[in-house]
């Protein structure tokens, strides 16, 4: 079997089975993989491109929670976007150094930071956690992922009523020249949903969508702090609408269907009298006649 039927049947098999256990199944079948084949790269490719719930780690330095995803880990360690340290300590050897943004990108993580977590104030109702994480995909000796453009992720983290309501939602974005002074944005937008009161219903599940705009910086270049502001905004802008978009079709695939399932197809409501006096004549005639 060829890597990639390996990769698309290990990918089959998740969507299969119960999305509410997706980070056991993952393991269980990443262990799977690697005692039949330690060397293999079907791991690593499953581990970044499955997602799964979001954990939290806790910054000793400032006792500041975060998130952790494939994107802030290095080894066995993830990166704080409070503090720029791993957490625990990076495993790898001293004269290799763990991944860190550009000093320019980093001033950007860091105000992209507060503000999405006045975003996550705003939209979950003061509640959650939130966390951003920029790297370079400027190959230069001196990147200028400014003007010639980064990567990153947003990720947004709730539970209420003890877990009974859980929501994590993973955005990877890359911004790209698109010519003069324009950028295009590329966003792929995963939701995990998990709702579950141990008593009545259990509905989980996941939603990816992508996006896309371009637009146009009006400013000046030489002005490190107004590029800085339009990348926010327009970073915050395709986040903002792609939040709302996913979180409509999630309420028409479960609500919107579990309700029509519900009313519809197993047991009708909101009958008027005369059609409830018609079913009954209908049903005693049928009983008259058996």
């Amino acid at each position: 079997m060829s890597y990639e039927d390996k990769f698309d049947s290990s990918l089959d098999l998740l969507r299969r089975l119960d999305p509410k256990h997706i980070s056991l199944n993952l393991n269980t079948l990443c262990s799977i993989i690697q005692s039949q084949d330690s060397d293999s790269e079907l791991v690593p490719d499953l581990l970044s491109s499955v997602d799964t719930p979001l954990k939290l780690i806790t910054d000793k330095s400032n006792n500041k929670q975060f998130l952790s995803c494939d994107y802030n880990r290095d080894g066995d360690s993830y990166r704080s976007p409070w503090s720029n340290k791993y957490y625990p300590s990076s495993s790898v050897d001293d004269d290799e150094l763990p991944p860190y943004p550009s000093d320019d990108l980093r001033q950007l993580e860091i105000k992209a930071n507060e503000s999405f977590d006045v975003y996550r104030d705003l939209y979950y109702e003061n509640a959650g956690i939130s966390s951003v994480y920029l790297w370079d995909t400027d190959e230069g000796d001196i990147p200028d992922s400014l003007n010639n453009g980064f990567a990153g992720v947003v990720l947004f983290k709730k539970e209420i009523d003890n877990g009974e309501g859980k929501w994590d939602s993973i955005h990877v974005f890359e911004v790209e020249t698109a010519g003069s002074s324009t950028y295009s944005y590329k966003l792929t937008s995963s939701v995990i949903l998990d709702l579950n009161n141990n008593k009545d219903l259990s509905v989980s599940g996941n939603l990816t969508r992508q996006f896309d705009v371009t637009k146009k910086f009006t400013g000046s270049n030489d002005t490190g702090a107004n590029l800085e502001t339009f990348h926010l905004i327009s970073l915050g802008q395709l986040v903002e609408n792609s939040e709302y978009t996913i979180r409509n079709l999630l309420q028409e695939v479960y609500f919107d269907k579990l309700k029509d399932i519900i009313l519809k197809d197993l047991r009708r409501f909101g009958a008027d009298d005369g059609q409830l006096q018609a079913k009954q004549s209908d049903l005693i005639k049928g009983l008259q006649g058996l």
